[in-house]
């Protein structure tokens, strides 16, 4: 069968996603595209007699060098040689979303435009006459309500026609006279010169100075002659990128007013969205919302989870008893029982108990994300942001950090400047991530079982202020300059979509339930080494390897109030990744029965806490340190590790120390 293939870009908060999963339902995977670190969805369809690989680009607003998602995005779009690209606009937001559209056809592609989210531009009286649009500008239009799924085969078949047309239309925005000569003079130096980009394409990236495009022509025998025109040009247009970009936003709204029409709607009528943004986006009570938000997540995560965490746990406990059992029956040697039933049930065990609790999070968060309101938890955050010195963006990772921490400062990308990028990733270590919720359930469930919301509520919290500290004496250390404010972009609220949620609940579960087979399985079968030998010693003894290395950190840990070797050995291996905290106490413990009795005789509710504080404030796991090292280089990596595991040990030393006379 012929493979197609085509690809998604749009702005943020367009709905990409959601027409993404409609295409592709659960025929997808996530990868990092070659050369380069980012996240891109893949996925497939088939329709007609084509099966169309989908590549789902990052979400940005234009494909210039200023920010790394942006830069990615223009690469893939070129080195792809897509049959064609959908761009997902949002209906009720023309002019804004088609800018993008313009720099597509700059690039000499295919385009496809989804009117997506139709629904909400109905309701706010706009019509858009598609027809008309595709006589002036050369794409396929398309009207979709991606969440209802509708329109959706309509787009297929007009995907299916546009890889199939063999002669596209072509055009091109008038710059006007003075403009396009300039541009001309440029486009004949760069036409003989190798590069994947179209010469008008890169003539006007010149123009707008974009150092990439700078870059890739400054070692030419004809860069000379480009720094002259570059340089007459800024005389007879001081602003330049402000000229060409009010021609590309002129022509979007002649096209606009031409296409596209709005009733007039009842003044006093006040839209759904503007009357919540009054609550959720308010200076005092708009932070109040978010943190009862967050507090709610986790009641739920709790309340519903609790459950099945337990019938899990009774499960694993059962499969590790009948598995030895059964090893015995078939007189098997005594330490393949153990490897089995105490290492690798046991201790996987342990973590795969919170698979539900961890899918309730990534669930809400995922309805959170849809409705639109995390767009507006950015924003309330955004406030904070600025008086600590961090750039507003910096919000959005922060948030994401509560999933995880990897692609979190990953998406620092989005920020312009290394100062803004390096203070963000400093602090975004101290966001609480999915991996230290195991930890955190243990715990909670033996010690504070009536109050197990609220005590999570108050670790995130302190994740998030330490994080904010870390940035702001950073910020006053290293970077003193002023930080641009942005603008935001908040999308109108929406009901979610049901489909949509599962889907992304299940893709961040299955990497979890991934990484338990993976590194989690390598890691307690190396526990359970450590803890088997010598044979001379009991297993999971403190005369064990495991005990011995723990014998070697109880010191450092006596002062918060963790002092004996389980808890340095399951600190040391949660290094690697803060599920093996859990399942390294698994491994030497027990399964979750036997596990509960042993850390309540260990451990106090205070020194638990002081417990659950180093978990969350010390390095997240290798991963971790090593997309640091990638983002921002070795030297900030070593530091970010350093700093955390001094923080970590004296935060949970101070607390023991002052709460434990209480």
């Amino acid at each position: 069968m012929e493979e197609k293939v085509i690809i998604l870009a749009g702005n943020p908060n367009t709905g990409k996603t959601t027409v993404f999963n409609a295409l592709t339902g659960l025929r997808q995977k996530t990868g990092n595209w070659p050369g380069v670190t980012v996240e891109v969805k893949e996925g497939y369809f088939t329709y007609r007699d084509i099966r169309f690989r989908v590549i789902d680009l990052p979400g940005t607003y234009s494909l210039t060098s200023f920010s790394e998602d942006e830069k990615i995005a223009r690469d893939i779009l070129v080195k792809q040689k897509a049959d064609a690209v959908v761009t997902i606009v949002d209906s009720s937001n023309l002019e804004r979303n088609l800018y993008l559209v313009t720099l597509l056809l700059e690039l000499e592609q295919k385009v496809v435009i989804d009117l997506n989210m139709y629904d909400i531009a109905e309701e706010k009286g706009i019509t858009v006459d598609t027809e008309n649009f595709e006589k002036i500008i050369p794409a396929r239009f398309v009207k979709t309500v991606a969440s209802r799924k509708e329109g959706i085969d309509g787009l297929k078949e007009v995907v299916y026609e546009t890889v199939r047309e063999e002669n596209p239309k072509t055009s091109r925005i008038n710059y006007g006279v003075e403009l396009e000569e300039i541009i001309a003079s440029l486009e004949n130096l760069v036409k003989d010169f190798s590069s994947p980009y179209p010469s008008r394409f890169f003539a006007i990236r010149l123009l707008e100075k974009d150092t990439d495009f700078i870059n890739r022509v400054s070692s030419t025998d004809f860069y000379g002659k480009i720094k002259e025109i570059l340089e007459a040009a800024d005389k007879r247009f001081p602003e330049i990128e402000d000229c060409l970009m009010d021609r590309r936003y002129g022509f979007i709204h002649g096209v606009t007013r031409e296409c596209s029409s709005r009733k007039d709607l009842i003044e006093e009528k006040i839209e759904l969205t503007s009357r919540l943004d009054r609550i959720f986006t308010h200076s005092f009570f708009g932070g109040i919302i978010f943190l009862f938000f967050i507090w709610l997540t986790f009641s739920i995560v709790f309340n519903w989870g609790g459950p099945f965490t337990e019938l899990l746990g009774r499960f694993f406990s059962f499969l590790a008893a009948n598995a030895i059992n059964l090893l015995h029956f078939l007189h098997l040697p005594e330490w393949s029982a153990s490897l089995v039933g105490e290492g690798i049930i046991t201790g996987v065990g342990s973590v795969l108990v919170f698979l539900p609790n961890i899918f309730l999070l990534f669930f809400i968060f995922a309805a959170l994300e849809d409705s639109g309101y995390m767009a507006r938890a950015a924003f309330v955050t955004d406030r904070l942001m600025h008086k600590i010195g961090l750039h507003g963006k910096s919000a959005i990772p922060m948030i994401l950090g509560f999933g995880c921490n990897v692609p979190a400062i990953m998406a620092t990308r989005t920020l312009e400047t290394k100062k803004d990028r390096i203070i963000t990733i400093m602090a975004l270590p101290f966001m609480s991530c999915s991996a230290r919720l195991p930890v955190y359930l243990l715990f909670t469930g033996i010690f504070f079982k009536k109050y197990q919301g609220t005590v999570l509520f108050s670790l995130y919290i302190i994740g998030l202020l330490m994080g904010l500290l870390t940035a702001k004496l950073f910020k006053s250390a290293f970077f003193r300059e002023e930080t641009i404010p942005i603008i935001m972009e908040l999308p109108p609220y929406h009901a979610p979509d049901i489909k949509g949620m599962l889907i992304s609940a299940w893709e961040r579960s299955y990497l979890f339930l991934r990484k338990a087979g993976s590194m989690i399985f390598a890691g307690v079968v190396l526990v359970w080494l450590l803890s088997y030998f010598p044979l001379s010693a009991e297993y999971a003894s403190e005369n064990s390897f495991t005990g011995i290395i723990g014998r070697m950190l109880s010191p450092l840990l006596k002062p918060a109030g963790f002092g004996f070797w389980q808890a340095g050995v399951a600190l040391l291996f949660g290094l690697v990744a803060k599920e093996l905290v859990v399942g390294t106490l698994g491994t030497v413990m027990g399964g979750s029965e036997p596990l509960a009795a042993s850390l309540s005789q260990l451990f106090t509710p205070v020194s638990a806490y002081a417990f659950m504080l180093m978990t969350l404030l010390y390095i997240p796991c290798l991963a971790t340190v090593a997309v640091i090292k990638q983002e921002a280089g070795a030297k900030w990596a070593a530091f970010a590790t350093a700093w955390s595991l001094f923080i970590g040990w004296v935060a949970a030393v101070l607390f023991y120390q002052i709460f434990r006379f209480f």
